[in-house]
């Protein structure tokens, strides 16, 4: 015995254990005969343990009753109804929630139990239409809780999806999931008085409708084309690149389209020059440009080209004439071009002119300063230039004459002296000036010629003092020689 039960997200299919729980299997299968699932929402979704269908409403909308059993369903009076809603359903000992998978019918406890419908004894629970998909393996808290009668042997990709569909706080999937119709396979169980089978599915009631969360886009996906959903993909992700490059700077604006009147050549043998490529395609009409791309360090060829004609026709009919023409041994490929980079160029050097000759804070920035150092905060350049070694058009800038130092003017040492050196330095300069102005002042005293023999005697007294130290070298040295004689002399 199986049922096909047909979901929002795929079909599911489902094998009876007829033999373990045949009253289980009756219940389920006159149900789905009767199209009593049709249009059930699927709550209670448990990521990696379960979820629960089979109120034909949904909990805790109005108007539900939770579900009824197939003989509560065909009652025909209130109180029979009422009286056959749940049946007592069978607990095997072999069936246990060990798989994924499991199908099983949800159950409470009786009310009228021996411990007060609190207990977890099997013959005192209740089922009606409601039933239970597990989502993992080995769940044994649902053992003797849930009454096993089959199992999924199809569509486990559907229980995936449900598994990851996104749910609120109390099991709900945010959109529907919802079981659209069932197929009975196969049915042994005789038909119960007074079941109809409905010629076909039942149309949803305004109480289902009314529980509609975010609805299923059944009718997009039955009549949308899959090459026009490709496209329209490609579509946002094309846009979605050229609004990246747009704001790294690299395209002027994300709506930017190549030239029509440029071509592509390719596959191009590395001998062939710009000059035979104009050459050949110049029959079609006017050339504004012809390039063979280069190496930049070894300016070997990179076997591409492209031409740019004056007008739009003129390029159309060099693509259709010149495609896989043999050029220097080599069969071409000639395609429109998609490149726009030299229109980004135009762009950033208009762009880059204008903000030069708005001249508004820093590079033609309103909002921007320029960086300067600390050691030469408030120290101006003269020229109005970025100190730049060459200027914008290549050509090298003049150095800026020094002006003199003012007495208004900030003074700057140099980091690399020592503060006590300067010191030094400064004392031993005072003391020489002192010096030389003591000496000026004692030969203006005595005379010229007595200025002029000082100035000797000193400079001989220099000398003087050099030969006595020659001589107290020489001494010690023939003291040294002495000793030594004297050494040997001994041994």
């Amino acid at each position: 015995m199986s049922v096909i039960l047909e979901t929002s997200l795929g079909d599911v299919t489902v094998d009876l254990l007829s033999e373990f729980a045949p009253k289980c299997c009756e219940n389920f299968l006159k149900l789905c005969k009767v199209k009593y699932y049709n249009y059930a929402p699927v709550f209670g979704v448990q990521k990696g343990f379960s979820f629960q269908s089979g109120d034909p409403v949904g909990p805790g909308a109005p108007g539900s009753d939770g579900g009824s059993s197939i003989w509560g369903l065909l009652g025909r009076t209130p109180e029979e109804r009422a009286a056959r809603k749940t049946f007592q359903p069978e607990f095997h000992p072999k069936l246990k929630h060990a798989e994924r998978g499991t199908l099983s019918m949800a159950t409470a406890a009786s009310s009228s139990s021996s411990n007060g419908g609190g207990g977890d004894d099997a013959e005192d629970r209740l089922a009606g239409s409601q039933f239970i998909v597990t989502l993992g393996d080995n769940l044994d808290y649902l053992d003797g809780k849930a009454a096993i009668f089959g199992k999924v042997v199809e569509g486990f990709d559907t229980l995936e999806k449900i598994n990851h569909a996104f749910v609120d706080e109390t099991g709900r999937p945010l959109k529907d999931i919802r079981i659209r119709h069932t197929i009975v396979l196969d049915d042994p169980y005789d038909d119960p008085p007074g079941l109809v089978e409905p010629p076909e599915s039942p149309v949803p009631s305004p109480a289902q409708l009314a529980t509609v969360r975010i609805a299923d886009d059944e009718d997009i996906a039955e009549d949308t084309d899959q090459e026009a959903l490709e496209k329209l993909r490609r579509e946002r992700e094309a846009r979605a690149q050229a609004l990246t490059l747009e704001m790294m700077g690299d395209l002027p604006f994300a709506e930017v389209k190549p030239p029509e009147n440029v071509l592509f050549v390719c596959k191009l043998n590395p001998v062939t020059l710009d000059k035979d490529l104009e050459m050949l395609f110049g029959r079609f009409g006017k050339i504004l440009s012809c390039e063979v791309i280069r190496d930049k360090r070894t300016g070997d060829s990179l076997q591409y080209a492209f031409i740019e004609f004056e007008n739009r026709e003129d390029c159309e009919r060099a693509y259709m004439k010149m495609e896989n023409v043999l050029i220097d041994d080599r069969r071409i490929h000639v395609d429109f071009s998609q490149s726009v980079s030299r229109l980004s160029d135009a762009w950033r050097t208009s762009t880059n002119s204008k903000r030069r000759r708005q001249a508004g804070g820093f590079g033609g920035i309103a909002g921007l300063e320029k960086k300067r150092q600390y050691r030469a905060e408030g120290k101006e350049r003269d020229d109005g230039g970025y100190g730049m070694v060459f200027n914008e058009d290549g050509e090298p800038r003049e150095a800026p004459s020094r002006l003199p130092v003012s007495s208004d003017r900030p003074r700057y040492r140099s980091r690399s002296r020592s503060p006590r050196r300067d010191r030094r330095d400064k004392d031993y300069g005072y003391e020489r000036r002192r010096a030389d102005r003591d000496r000026d002042r004692d030969g203006r005293r005595g005379g010229h010629d007595d200025y002029n023999w000082s100035r000797k005697s000193d400079h001989y007294g220099r000398r003087d003092r050099r030969d006595s130290r020659e001589e107290r070298y020489k001494d010690s040295d023939r003291l040294k020689g002495s000793d030594r004689d004297h050494d040997k002399r001994r041994r």
